[in-house]
């Protein structure tokens, strides 16, 4: 079984290398970035040309792009050369709705479709030790459950197409809201003398524990804000959030909350920092 992967970013570039390491037959791989492909082929994989040639040769073809309009593009390029006995995952965070629509172009050439976001950031990408969200029938989840493996320990299917992306936006979108919660209160507890490490071991006492806080207290405290998973990349997600409950007829306050830190902070030019950086916002520092 031959696999192809586009889309080498952050994540994708990780998240192929672990498929290379593990898998005993070939992978091919494509980025825009031709850097990206040449350090992908260094370590083992073919280098392509185009997301068409990856399809052409795969039997498993593997996107891990930025966006909806990318994710349609992609699919758009590699309907042609699609088939029965071709599998496509596209692991993007991307409008379920858009996914949905993707799923359906590529069945009608007869070959299968998941889709497969994922969860935590770059360290678990490098792991192989991603969480993984299946949208898709439960047949094409049993088949390319190994490979998700490659990248991924714990793998749940939600459902048909476009449930794992929603159940990865509900995800982030709850993040969201626990990062702000931890923004607000470690701001009121700095302002009356508490720093964030006393901070955090008192909440783990409690109720309030919680993984965030858990895995950014150090860099909280340091004010760190190397990129693990980019403010950018979560006000999308929030976004999608927002327009998957607009379609719903739901009203999310809490998520407006939320959104309203995002776009400050994107405003405030931060999109390239990590996601915990929006403190600033709520400190007012930006």
């Amino acid at each position: 079984m031959k696999i192809g992967f586009v889309g080498l970013g952050t994540m994708g570039e990780s998240m192929c290398e672990n498929i290379i390491k593990k898998h005993d037959d070939t992978v091919f791989c494509y980025d825009v970035v031709a850097a990206k492909v040449e350090k992908l082929a260094a370590l083992g994989a073919v280098a392509c040309g185009s997301s068409r040639e990856v399809a052409e040769k795969s039997d498993v073809f593997i996107s891990m792009v930025p966006r909806s309009e990318h994710s349609r593009a992609v699919y758009e390029e590699i309907i042609p050369v699609l088939g029965a006995g071709k599998t496509c995952i596209d692991m993007s965070t991307i409008d379920p709705g858009v996914s949905v629509e993707i799923s359906e172009a590529v069945k009608a050439t007869g070959a299968e479709f998941i889709d497969a976001p994922v969860v935590k950031s770059k360290p678990a990408a490098i792991a192989g030790k991603l969480g993984i969200y299946v949208g898709g029938s439960p047949e094409a989840y049993d088949a390319m459950r190994p490979v998700l493996a490659y990248m991924g320990e714990n793998i749940i299917r939600m459902g048909d197409n476009g449930k794992g992306l929603v159940m990865k936006i509900c995800h982030n979108a709850l993040v969201s809201q626990i990062q702000n919660g931890v923004n607000e209160t470690s701001t009121l507890a700095a302002l009356n003398g508490i720093d964030i490490p006393l901070y955090a071991e008192a909440i783990s006492y409690g109720g309030a524990g919680n993984w965030y806080l858990d895995s950014k207290k150090d860099v909280l405290a340091k004010e760190d804000y190397t990129m693990a998973f980019s403010i950018e990349n979560e006000h999308k997600d929030v976004h999608i959030c927002m327009k998957l409950a607009e379609e719903c007829g739901f009203e999310m306050p809490g998520e407006e909350n939320a959104v309203r830190v995002y776009d400050k902070a994107m405003e405030a030019g931060l999109g390239k920092e990590d996601f915990c950086a929006t403190i600033k916002v709520v400190r007012g520092e930006v």
